[in-house]
């Protein structure tokens, strides 16, 4: 039966909780025809289906759970607008938005995240917080609650609720509904005000999988967690809470929760040495490599020649060393010959999760500072204590109340006397805790929702281990110095900083308020950091307080997963002046100035000493070494307080770098990375990511160094004629051999660049295997009698061109695509199909292979020559020559053909081929060597060389940095500051304490460190001797060796440098116009004979004493 479009359809649900009947109408206004069967049906217009439940209804054409708590009437017009379709429904993941979230949580866990709906009570700070992190991530659904309405202190803690939702009003929930949903398209956002409290039935929260609650009374977070508990499936539970300067995360998935991946490291296959034929046999790492192992893991064998009955099958490890683990009885397998490599087999560990009321007495709690053991049980008490006073005075403690204080010390100890395992008692955390109850501190909320955050994710895809059970973080060293402030300090004085103020006190609030900051680097890190400066109002306007940040980046559509200050109508805008614009729409009262530079020697000018005298403190949220090392070295210079943070997927890092009190970022030099042998990229990949760097380097070599140096050399040699005539008279000029061969081969139509694409083809997949089989026959032997083709070298197979290949077209194609791209030559979509590739390929002839004598590298030391400067043969200069003057003849010079177009590697762009060439590059030489394909998805992350992120860490790390923000701010003593490392994944975090200072002695009475500079004024005749002499009697020590930069000007036992004593320093150095000083490198005779010379500090040179006064005040 179809009812007819208009007309009212009742469809019986059956039987909804609570209520005795259940009826669902549908309106069928827009619908041809309606299929009703048993348990559902389907409207053909638009084939939405409805699964009709005991208690809800599900429309899978926009994933939306619709629960029946009362007998209602649903017509289509009125449901809310459906998320758009992408992954819940098509399974399909948005790698322009979530490609380096990808390569954390991996696909299936992405897929099934997008399948989950959560419910967030709590919209404060860090109810805000995990909303903005878990929307960005991308689940299916988040219903957003909470029953308040925005006040004043919400500016200084949600940074979505604005001036206007304040003045008018309006609920909280209702304010940054909006604003979350913004963050993700594909994500469905709404909200609920209905109280939550004891009374509520709680079945609503059945169409949820994870449900949070923050800003919630214990009792509540007790029965809502006895609810989800109970459930089957059990609905995941997380509880959080920040009060003041305390914060704790709570996780119950239930007593069987299993885990995929419980730490998301990726698996390496490694090379095989040896196997004995033993019980046990044991296995041993080729080249000394460490296996990572522990007991009773397991691993896959593969490629094992001699023990074959290995291959293909898993045995567990008893790890005997780094490099070597037994695997049981070997004895009756055949023995070993040589190659083979085993992998890690990944096995799903299952937890068990206790209800939050039988966790209170007996918690399982994490410990982040392993400098204060007990401090996660002595927070436990001190909370739940704190949970009690509101149960009992239905209050909060009052700001500076000393008698509320007390009460809850005294609550704490009777607290304690109830866990399984009392611990030591810290009354002053107790009182500190009364103390700032009512506060909050936006930077704890940030590094906590990060920590909760990461925590939702595990609960929705089984991906990494969870949290077992309790989380504390405590920021007591960001208040401790100022308990002794009067109370006035930290009473409300009706703004947006009231929260932060009953924590921290009105003059540290001033302090923030007039910081001038400098941030470097705009991108993930720098967005959540803008967001933490914005809710502690650094860089006041009115206070004369600034931040100044730069980034010479444009906005790309990845960013918008992590950045979340940005828009998708931001894309190609400048991620510093969107993110200004952003921030100052948090807060408006702030001053920041953004700059597109990108800070390095070259912009010296524009950061120079004046700008960095003007700072208070740097903050680095950049990406890469070189730069960090950059940054690092000019706040030393200038003495200024650094902080640097970093993640890399679910690790994060900070340190914490203060001016005389700790070691720089330059202190510490990471290994470097291992860099592949240039013969094993060429001749002998082993693993797949040999084959990736191959095809990315060609990629290089191809569409981006050849063309800019075609480029160059043309632009130097302007005329053909000229470059044919030096030629001609045996002139050498750097690269016109490359050149010409360039110009000789230049194609001018698509059909060239089809049949270039199937030429390379031809050499990288056939003739080069050929040739090695030729120089390095299956049979060759090594002078020990080794087989030369042994593990882990591979004996290529050549590859026969074959057009129905979809591998083999990919490569002609995207490289015939390229081709095009660097010699401007147009092409149609119709000249791209396989039908019209076709007809060009089989009029091509292809060379017959010759084998050529040449010798192939095989030496792992030898590194990768330079093309430019290799020796050309007198046959191979006969032919350039002939070449440019047969280019010359047939008017192939013209200023279009001398001119080339390169190509910067793009991978994020799947229309431009780029990746299109490199994966089928990288597929066709794994397949000639055997080795495992990668998936576009790695093969992407290994060329373009990404570092996996998700917003979770991004969060955490921003929100650690401002609380040692605040600590640099106040001028707080060493053993306050914290470095931190984590983890989420594990999950671990780790407090440190930084690294002290080191003094370096020159002599008894002399010491420097990193962060001394000695300083000498010198004048227009001021001489090298003068200098010395300075020093001397200045610094009580005379140098033996002055050095600038790289030259030396003076080495006392270097011919002709003791003339150099009289010659003036503005003679020697030769500084430019308006170069005001320089900073010298001294070092000093040892005490005893035979030592070397001894390094001194830096000592800047001023060229005269007035410009020594202008920068230091002289």
């Amino acid at each position: 039966m179809c009812p007819e479009p208009g007309e009212l359809h009742p469809v019986c649900v059956g039987v909804v909780p609570g209520v005795k009947e259940g009826r669902m109408w549908l309106r069928l206004d827009q619908y041809e025809g309606v299929t009703l069967n048993q348990s559902c049906f389907t409207t053909h217009c638009c084939s939405r289906t409805l699964i009709l439940n005991q208690s809800f209804v599900t429309t899978h054409c926009c994933s939306r759970t619709l629960t029946l708590t009362d007998p209602v009437l649903f017509r289509t017009g009125e449901f809310p607008p459906p998320p758009p379709k992408m992954a819940a429904d098509s399974m399909e993941i948005d790698d322009s938005l979530y490609s380096r979230q990808r390569y954390v949580l991996g696909d299936s866990a992405m897929q099934k995240m997008a399948q989950s709906s959560v419910f967030l009570s709590g919209m404060g700070g860090l109810g805000v917080e995990i909303a903005k992190n878990i929307v960005l991530a991308g689940v299916k659904a988040v219903t957003l609650h909470d029953t308040k309405k925005c006040d004043m202190r919400d500016l200084g803690c949600n940074f979505f609720i604005r001036q206007d939702d304040v003045l008018n009003h309006r609920n909280r929930v209702e304010a940054v509904r909006s604003r979350v949903a913004e963050l993700n398209p594909y994500v469905h956002v709404d909200s609920s005000s209905i109280p939550l409290d004891l009374s509520t039935d709680l079945c609503f929260l059945k169409r949820y999988q994870c449900v949070i609650l923050t800003e919630a009374w214990l009792s509540l977070q007790k029965k809502v967690d006895e609810f989800c508990h109970s459930q089957q499936p059990p609905i995941r539970f997380i509880g959080c809470d920040t009060y003041g300067i305390c914060a704790r995360v709570f996780c119950d998935f239930g007593e069987h929760f299993e885990v995929s991946d419980p730490t998301g490291e990726e698996t390496k296959e490694i090379f095989i040495q040896n196997i004995t034929q033993d019980d046990p046999g044991v296995v041993t790492c080729m080249d000394g490599r460490t296996h990572g192992l522990q007991t009773e893991q397991s691993v896959l064998f593969r490629e094992v020649n001699g023990m074959d009955q290995l291959n293909g099958t898993t045995r567990q490890v008893t790890v005997l060393s780094p490099y070597s683990f037994a695997i049981g009885d070997t004895s009756g397998l055949q023995s070993y010959a040589h190659g083979g490599l085993f992998r890690l087999v990944r096995t799903p560990s299952t937890y068990s999760f206790e209800t939050m009321e039988h966790q209170l007495c007996e918690p399982q709690v994490l410990t982040p500072d392993l400098s204060k053991p007990e401090a996660p049980l002595q927070i436990h008490a001190a909370m739940l204590a704190l949970d009690a006073f509101q149960e009992e005075h239905h209050r909060l403690p009052n700001i500076g109340c000393c008698q509320d204080a007390e009460v809850l010390v005294r609550l704490t100890e009777r607290v304690n006397h109830t866990l399984a395992k009392p611990a030591s008692l810290w009354p002053e955390l107790a009182r500190c805790l009364s103390r700032t109850a009512q506060g909050s501190l936006p930077p704890l909320a940030a590094a906590v929702g990060g920590v909760a955050s990461q925590e939702v994710l595990k609960a929705l895809t089984g991906k990494f281990a969870p949290l077992q059970q309790w989380f504390y973080l405590d920021a007591i060293e960001v208040v401790k110095p100022l308990q002794s402030l009067s109370t006035d300090e930290f009473i409300p004085r009706g703004d947006r900083y009231d929260g932060l103020r009953a924590c921290i006190g009105d003059s540290m609030c001033l302090e923030l308020h007039k910081l001038r900051v400098f941030m470097v680097g705009c991108g993930a890190i720098g967005c959540e950091m803008l967001k933490n400066f914005a809710l502690l109002g650094v860089g006041l306007a009115q206070n004369s307080g600034q931040v100044c940040m730069s980034d010479p980046d444009l906005i790309e559509k990845s960013n918008l997963n992590r950045q979340f200050l940005f828009r998708p109508h931001h894309i190609q805008k400048p991620k510093s002046s969107t993110a200004a614009d952003a921030t100052l729409e948090i807060n408006p009262e702030m001053q920041i100035e953004a700059h597109l530079n990108k800070v390095c020697p070259a912009t010296e000018g524009v950061y120079n000493d004046l700008f960095y005298s003007r700072l208070h403190l740097v903050v680095m949220a950049l990406d890469n070494v070189e730069a960090r090392r950059y940054v690092d070295s000019r706040s030393v210079s200038n003495q200024k307080a650094l902080l640097d943070s970093g993640t890399m997927g679910t690790k994060g890092h900070i340190e914490v770098i203060v001016p005389n009190l700790t070691e720089s970022y330059n202190s510490h030099r990471d290994p470097p990375e291992e860099e592949i042998p240039f013969c094993t990229l060429k001749s002998f990949p082993a693993v797949i990511e040999h084959t990736i760097q191959w095809a990315r380097d060609k990629f290089e070599s191809a569409f981006a160094h050849k063309p800019s140096i075609y480029n160059m050399f043309w632009e130097i040699h302007s005329s053909a004629e000229a470059v044919l005539l030096r030629m001609q008279q045996r002139e050498s000029l750097e690269g016109a051999f490359q050149v010409v061969k360039l110009l000789s081969r230049r194609p001018s139509q698509w059909e060239h660049c089809i049949t270039m694409a199937r030429l390379k083809f031809d050499k990288y997949f056939k003739r080069k295997a050929l040739q090695l089989l030729h120089s390095f026959p299956l049979d060759t032997r090594l002078k020990d009698g080794s087989l030369f083709w042994q593990s882990p070298k591979r004996p290529p197979s050549p590859i026969e061109f074959d057009l129905t290949d979809a591998l083999h077209f990919s490569f002609v194609i995207s490289a015939a695509r390229l081709y095009a791209e660097i010699y401007n030559i147009r092409y149609s979509e119709k000249e791209l199909s396989q039908q019209a590739v076709s007809r060009i390929l089989s009029e091509i002839t292809i060379p017959e292979y010759r084998p050529a004598e040449k010798r192939i590298e095989t030496d792992e030391n030898v590194k990768k020559p330079d093309q430019m400067k290799l020796t050309v043969s007198s046959e191979e200069e006969r032919d350039a020559i002939a070449q440019l003057e047969e280019a010359i003849a047939a008017d192939h010079v013209t200023p279009e053909r001398l001119r080339m177009s390169p190509l910067m590697f793009e991978k994020d762009d799947d229309t431009n081929a780029h990746m299109d060439f490199v994966a089928a590059a990288s597929s066709l030489r794994a397949r000639m060597y055997a080795i495992e394909v990668a998936d576009r998805l790695k093969t992407k992350r290994i060329a373009g060389k990404i570092i996996p992120a998700i917003a979770t860490a991004t969060a955490a790390v921003a929100g650690l940095v401002s609380l040692e923000l605040m600590k640099v701010t106040g001028g707080y003593r060493f053993e306050s500051f914290n470095n931190c490392f984590f983890n989420l994944a594990i999950p671990v975090v780790v407090l440190t304490e930084t690294a002290p200072v080191r003094k370096r002695q020159i002599r008894d009475d002399i010491y420097f460190s990193i962060w001394d500079r000695w300083v000498v004024c010198g004048h227009q005749d001021f001489t090298l001797s003068n200098f010395i002499a300075a020093v001397r009697d200045k610094y009580g020590i005379e140098p033996t060796m002055v050095v600038y930069g790289v030259k030396m000007l003076y080495v006392p036992v270097m011919p002709g440098h003791h003339k150099r004593l009289k010659l003036t320093m503005q003679k020697l150095i030769k500084p430019s116009v308006d170069r005001r000083y320089v900073d010298l490198t001294v070092s000093f005779a040892p005490e005893s004979d035979g030592d070397e010379d001894l390094p001194g500090p830096p000592v800047r040179y001023y060229f005269t004493r007035d410009e020594a006064s202008d920068t230091l005040g002289l």
